[in-house]
């Protein structure tokens, strides 16, 4: 099973560079099939760190310091919110929001693939908070923060080291707290080198092969991917409702 895990997380990584995705997008529904939803949580935010940490080494000279101020601190305030209910709310329940929240994602960006909002303070702040919030709570916030941060037209190097910070402070923020409430089991601390060398890995094939797959045809199979799994989170989440409500 470890194996068919570090194999996933690699194809998670692969995959969610190619397609333009976060990475826990991809992998916390696969993780979901080796682990339960507070240790999956841990172990795919350790993952994704590593990747923000290689985006800002070599983007390090184009943050946008404003940007990261207004959507920067509404992120890590409602990750840490966030965060601190997942011990209060049951598995099954996580389970079902990470899927009503999958679906509803890959639905608006098949419809609306340029999907953008206005552009202004006010988004910056909801932006930032609900993807903040979202990440501390279920894991994946980056689909929103990517549709934030990308109508302020900022410039691609800027961009990419903007959202790193950001993304690399709400993984600061929510690892704390889920290692505090004793997610992560000591027996699979082991697990933490080689979540990062994966994690680097494949974000360094995915982009040696990014060009030579049409990237909007590769989007869209992703998409049809996590809605699939979205939809078998959603079952399961009513199924263990109505079995207890009988």
């Amino acid at each position: 099973m470890e194996v068919m895990f570090w194999i996933s997380a690699l194809f998670a990584e692969i995959v969610g560079t190619m397609a333009g995705f976060g990475s826990s997008t991809i992998f916390l529904p696969i993780a979901l099939f080796f682990y339960d939803f507070r240790t999956a949580l841990i172990l795919v935010a350790i993952f994704h760190i590593s990747g923000n940490i290689g985006r800002i080494a070599f983007f390090r000279h184009g943050f946008d310091k404003k940007m990261l101020l207004r959507f920067g601190l509404p992120s890590v305030l409602l990750t840490l919110a966030g965060a601190l209910l997942v011990q209060y709310v049951s598995q099954p329940l996580l389970k079902f929001i990470l899927g009503v929240f999958l679906f509803l994602y890959v639905i608006l960006f098949l419809w609306k693939p340029d999907l953008k909002a206005k552009p202004g303070i006010r988004n910056s702040l909801i932006g930032g908070g609900l993807s903040g919030f979202f990440a501390g709570l279920i894991g994946t916030g980056g689909a929103l923060r990517g549709a934030f941060l990308s109508s302020f037209n900022l410039e691609k190097s800027v961009y990419i080291s903007s959202a790193a910070a950001i993304s690399l402070a709400v993984d600061i923020t929510r690892i704390p707290v889920y290692l505090s409430s004793g997610f992560l089991p000591k027996e699979m601390l082991i697990f933490v080198p080689f979540l990062f060398l994966i994690a680097i890995a494949g974000s360094f094939i995915g982009k040696k092969i990014v060009n030579k797959i049409p990237q909007k045809i590769f989007r869209k199979i992703v998409l049809i991917c996590v809605g699939l799994v979205s939809v078998k989170f959603i079952y399961d989440g009513i199924t263990f409702w109505l079995n207890n409500h009988r």
